[in-house]
């Protein structure tokens, strides 16, 4: 995104007609943008360096990105890493390279949503960080040390963003009013602010969301705030109740063998952008708890699905997990493993550390042996034989 373009301003969505664009603009994360935060001053001094902008959505992450933009004397690309392919990377890359060669003028790449980028994807970016030809912005909802490789992250400076505050919000929403020349009663405003939940995106989007039914009236009240929301109530939210719903249901249809129902809870994780290796782990957990010994293939296939996944990105990547999905649910199910490690655990935590049986002790010294360690050992015993413990002897977990 250039941020130069010009654009019909008016025709904008209301988020982006009163985004800030300068530091003492911005609204919340007072810890970083307050008067002495050290973003702001890194901001206000043009000494950004390559950073991590880690927040819940409607933190502030985009913004603070296009007020380094107004800032800086770089050249600012903004792009979103579920629509950047590696070659169109490596086309940026090299442009910063040959811009800072021939005008030395640096480039300031913002990378959302960072987290939804493979590791080779991430990999390419790590040798012009590293040398500086262009200077990293990444912006991610997700634990960036789970989700961003280890040498991008030692050489990126982390911020974390937190949930806007109800003061905050008041003070974002207040802006939204003055901008569609609206106001708000105070029952609508406290729902706005429970109901947004400290994403200001939410908050500024149910303002415009009003204006239809408004007409000429002046005044949000609380019902159709409500009816706003019951609208907005089939949004998937990551962080909300949800996302537990809806992979519940997605490992329940697999368990279930309805292919259908297995594949639109898929379709409806993709489309909201859960990431695809939290949605391939639970494949892998679920071919070995819910399938077992009744198609071992499937921890292998569960497996290659989430390299795969890890490998490619989205959103090719989709296809790779319909077709696991597709043979996990048709396979067929048997939980003994997983049972008899549940009963195994549950005898454990009842006896404590029982003594192990002598005979399949080692006996590395003459002592050891001489106390019995590893007498009558056989590597093939007959069945009588069970190894445990003489409290748990005979025993059986996997039926």
């Amino acid at each position: 995104m250039s941020i130069s373009k010009k654009t019909d301003y008016h025709s904008l969505p209301l988020s982006e007609q009163i985004r800030p664009k300068n530091p003492q603009d911005f609204i919340g994360q007072e810890h970083l943008m307050g008067q002495d935060g050290v973003l702001r001053l890194l901001i206000e001094k043009d000494q950004i360096k390559s950073i991590i902008l880690w927040g819940p959505p409607g933190s502030g992450k985009t913004t603070l990105a296009r007020i380094i933009a107004q800032k800086t004397n770089s050249v600012f690309i903004e792009k979103s890493a579920v629509s950047t392919s590696l070659k169109e990377v490596r086309r940026i890359i090299t442009e910063a390279k040959e811009r800072l060669k021939a005008f030395q003028q640096k480039t300031i790449f913002f990378l959302d949503e960072i987290h939804r980028f493979n590791k080779a994807q991430q990999d390419s970016l790590l040798p012009s960080v590293e040398e500086g030809s262009i200077t990293l912005i990444g912006a991610t909802t997700e634990n960036p040390s789970f989700e961003v490789i280890n040498p991008l992250l030692s050489r990126s400076r982390v911020f974390v963003l937190e949930k806007i505050d109800e003061k905050s919000m008041n003070k974002i929403i207040n802006r939204g009013l003055k901008m569609i020349n609206k106001k708000i009663d105070p029952k609508a405003r406290n729902m706005l602010v429970s109901l947004a939940n400290g994403d200001a995106r939410i908050a500024i989007n149910t303002l415009e969301m009003a204006l239809p039914f408004l007409g000429r009236k002046k005044v949000i009240n609380g019902q159709l705030i409500e009816k706003i929301f019951q609208q907005r109530s089939l949004l998937y939210d990551k962080d909300g109740e949800e996302h537990y719903n809806t992979i519940s249901a997605f490992i329940k249809s697999m368990r279930a063998s309805r292919t259908n129902a297995a594949l639109y809870y898929l379709a409806k994780m993709v489309e909201a952008g859960e990431g695809p290796l939290f949605i391939a782990r639970r494949m892998v957990i679920f071919a070995s708890e819910d399938i077992g010994m009744a198609q071992p293939t499937a921890l292998v296939v569960a497996n290659e699905v989430f390299r795969a996944c890890e490998t490619i990105g989205y959103p090719e990547c989709a296809i790779n997990l319909a077709h696991g999905v597709v043979y996990l649910t048709r396979a067929p199910k048997d939980r003994a493993s997983y049972d008899a490690l549940r009963a195994a655990q549950k005898d454990v935590r009842k006896y404590g550390n029982l003594p192990i049986p002598k005979e399949i002790l080692n006996a590395p010294t003459k002592l050891m042996k001489d106390l019995g360690y590893g007498k009558g050992y056989e590597k093939y015993p007959n069945k009588n034989k069970t190894l445990l413990p003489e409290k748990l002897k005979g025993k059986k977990y996997y039926r």
